[in-house]
C-alpha cells in the first residue's frame, strides 16, 4: 500500500520523529539517575568508581540524543525551537550547563593534578542527575501546562516594528517561570524519581558486584514508590484536565477532558502507554522480588520508550496545540501553524530513511561495550573514569 505524502502526513510523521527521539532521551537519563545515587549504591570509593564508570560508558549517547532531538524540533518545527530555545532560555541554558558540567566532571575527577578533589566532580555529577531529569521533565510539562509566550508573525513584515522578533517571552524569567506551576514540579520529579529507578536497574545489569547489586534492591524501593505516586498523580490531573485544542481553521480553544479524548480516540496511544507503564512495572517488581534477575532495565527501558512516546504524541496529535501559551491562547503552537514548508519536511523525510542504520550502529557499539559486566579490576586501568 503507497502512504500519500501529504503535508499533513509530514507533519504528524515528523511529529513522531521528535517524540521518539524525546522518549528515548528520558530512557537514557538513566546515566543521570544512577549518578544521583551513586554514593549510596557504591559505599567505598572503589564502588562509586564502579558506578561513574559503568555510566561513563553511556553518558555520549544521552548527550548526543539531547543535541539530536533539539536538531530535529529545530529542522521540522523551527517556530517552536525559536519561542522555546530562544525565549525560554534560562531553562534550556541551565539544562545544557548541568549536562557539559556532566562531561567534564567524568574527564576530570580523578586526573592527576586536580586540586579540586574528586569528590568536588562526582558532587557534579550528582547535580545533573538530579537538575538534569527535573528541569527536561518540566520542560516536557509545559507541552501540556503552558509557557508564558506571545507570537506576533507580523513583526517579520511590519517595517514600523524596532525588531523582527517572531516570539517574546511575557517575563523576565525565560522558562524558570514553570517551575512555579505545582504540576510541572511534580511532573520534573517523576521523571526524576524514573531516571533514578532506570539507572539502578541499569548498574544491577552492567556491574558484576554483588554487594551493589543487593544495595541495588533495596534502593530501587526507595526510588520507585515516590515515582509510581508521582506520575500516577499527574496521569490522573492529565486525563481531568482542560486542553488546548485548534479548529481546522487554526483558532485555539479550551476543550474539557482534551487529553483523555485524545486517548480515547487514538486508541492505539492509549494501548502503547498501558503497554508501557505495565513493562516498566514489571521491570521494577521482577528484580525487587527475584535476587537473581538482573535485566529488569529492558522491559523498564522499553515501557519507558512507549508510554513517553505516547504521551508526547497525545500533546500533538488529534487537533491540540502542543506548546499552549497561557499568555495568549491564539499565540499557541500546533503542528500546522508552527513547522517547516513542505518541500523542507519532504526533503528531509528522505534523509530519515538512514536512521535504521544509524540506530544498528548505536545497538552494535552498546553490545560491544557491555560485552563484558564491569568488575572491580577494569576500573583499575589508566583509561578508567
Amino acid at each position: 500500500m503507497r502512504i500519500a505524502m501529504t503535508y499533513s502526513f509530514l507533519q504528524h510523521y515528523w511529529c513522531f520523529v521528535v517524540a521518539l527521539l524525546g522518549a528515548l532521551l528520558v530512557f537514557l537519563l538513566f546515566v543521570q539517575g544512577a549518578n544521583s545515587v551513586a554514593r549510596s549504591l557504591g559505599w567505598t570509593d572503589e564502588g562509586r568508581r564502579l558506578v561513574y564508570n559503568s555510566t561513563g560508558r553511556k553518558w555520549e549517547f544521552t548527550f548526543t540524543t539531547l543535541v539530536t532531538f533539539g536538531g530535529a524540533f529545530f529542522a521540522s518545527y523551527p517556530l517552536f525551537y525559536s519561542t522555546s530555545f530562544g525565549g525560554a532560555y534560562w531553562l534550556w541554558m541551565l539544562i545544557l550547563f548541568t549536562f557539559v558540567m556532566q562531561a567534564v566532571s567524568y574527564e576530570f575527577q580523578n586526573k592527576i593534578g586536580n586540586f579540586l578533589g574528586p569528590r568536588t566532580f562526582q558532587f557534579c555529577l550528582t547535580l545533573n542527575g538530579i537538575v538534569g531529569p527535573l528541569l527536561l521533565g518540566g520542560a516536557v510539562a509545559t507541552f501540556f501546562e503552558g509557557s508564558n509566550f506571545i507570537v506576533e508573525k507580523n513583526n517579520m513584515i511590519d517595517a514600523t516594528a524596532l525588531t523582527p522578533i517572531i516570539s517574546r517571552w511575557t517575563n523576565a524569567s525565560h522558562g524558570l517561570d514553570a517551575l512555579l506551576n505545582p504540576w510541572v514540579l511534580v511532573f520534573g520529579f517523576a521523571v526524576v524519581f524514573l531516571a533514578r529507578v532506570l539507572g539502578i536497574l541499569y548498574i544491577i545489569n552492567n556491574v558484576d558486584d554483588e554487594d551493589i547489586r543487593s544495595r541495588g534492591s533495596v534502593r530501587l524501593v526507595g526510588a520507585a514508590i515516590p515515582f509510581v505516586i508521582l506520575f500516577v498523580a499527574y496521569l490522573v490531573h492529565l486525563l481531568v484536565k482542560d486542553g488546548f485544542a485548534y479548529t481546522d481553521e487554526g483558532v485555539i480553544f479550551m476543550e474539557q477532558f482534551k487529553y483523555l479524548h485524545n486517548l480515547l480516540e487514538m486508541w492505539y496511544l492509549l494501548v502503547t502507554l498501558l503497554i508501557g507503564v505495565v513493562l516498566v512495572l514489571y521491570g521494577i517488581g521482577r528484580t525487587i522480588t527475584s535476587p537473581k534477575y538482573i535485566s529488569g532495565i529492558w522491559p523498564a527501558g522499553i515501557g519507558t520508550v512507549l508510554a513517553v512516546l505516547a504521551l508526547l504524541l497525545t500533546s500533538a496529535w488529534n487537533h491540540t496545540a502542543y506548546y499552549p501559551s497561557t499568555a495568549d491562547l491564539q499565540s499557541s503552537l500546533t503542528m500546522a501553524n508552527s513547522c517547516s514548508s513542505e518541500f523542507t519536511l519532504r526533503t528531509m523525510f528522505y534523509v530519515s530513511l538512514l536512521v535504521p542504520f544509524v540506530l544498528a550502529y548505536i545497538v552494535y557499539a552498546w553490545r560491544a561495550i557491555d560485552k563484558k559486566k564491569l568488575t572491580k579490576e577494569e576500573i583499575k586501568t589508566e583509561h578508567s573514569y
